[in-house]
């Protein structure tokens, strides 16, 4: 378990990238957490066009699946660095397991929020508020999940959130949820941890 505090998106990414390379079949598994200062993610599809307007935040080109989204201070971002072969696990239970982490945690906080199949994600009331993408390489994911706490949604408004014109989205705080980022992570990290048994 690291708990990285705020850092730059593209050192995290390129240090995600690094310690999966270098990884080999005794590697332990890793959980980052993690905030990142203003930046849009592009995923490997991500189009340019849902990008609507430029307003000086930057963009990275990353290599999770997805489209676009946005991370910013005051979002919980939590990545998997764990070995799918040794785990037993495919993509696609990994993707159940991020949602089902963040479903059960918010169900702790007296949220009913739900998966959409065909848009990856945890929804509340049709808004989204938490997104997730991984990258599988030699049998190993990294990336993970991102959930909306208490931040700054008006970039938001500036793309199309995941690739879906109109999508709303939402956050922990403005659900009548106020708690730190900080500790958000200790439910979701806990959730994690039972799902994948590391």
């Amino acid at each position: 378990m690291r708990n990285l505090g705020q850092q730059d998106y593209l050192g995290v990414w390129q240090a995600m990238q690094h310690f999966t390379g270098e990884r080999n079949g005794n590697t332990a598994d890793e959980i980052w957490i993690v905030e990142h200062p203003p930046v849009y993610t592009l995923g490997l599809n991500g189009k340019r066009e849902h990008l609507l307007k430029a307003n000086g935040i930057d963009i990275v080109e990353s290599d999770r699946g997805g489209q676009v989204t946005y991370h910013g201070p005051g979002q919980l971002v939590v990545y998997l660095l764990v070995d799918l072969r040794r785990l037993n696990k495919g993509p696609r239970q990994m993707v159940t397991i991020l949602e089902n982490a963040v479903i059960n945690t918010l169900r702790q906080y007296g949220i009913a929020a739900q998966a959409e199949p065909k848009a990856p994600g945890v929804y509340v009331n049709q808004q989204k508020i938490a997104s997730l993408g991984l990258r599988i390489k030699h049998g190993c994911c990294y990336h993970g999940l991102s959930i909306n706490n208490d931040m700054d949604l008006a970039p938001f408004a500036d793309i199309n959130p995941c690739g879906y014109a109109g999508l709303q989205v939402t956050q922990l705080a403005d659900l009548g949820v106020k708690i730190s980022t900080q500790e958000l992570a200790v439910p979701v990290v806990h959730q994690l941890l039972q799902a994948i048994e590391i």
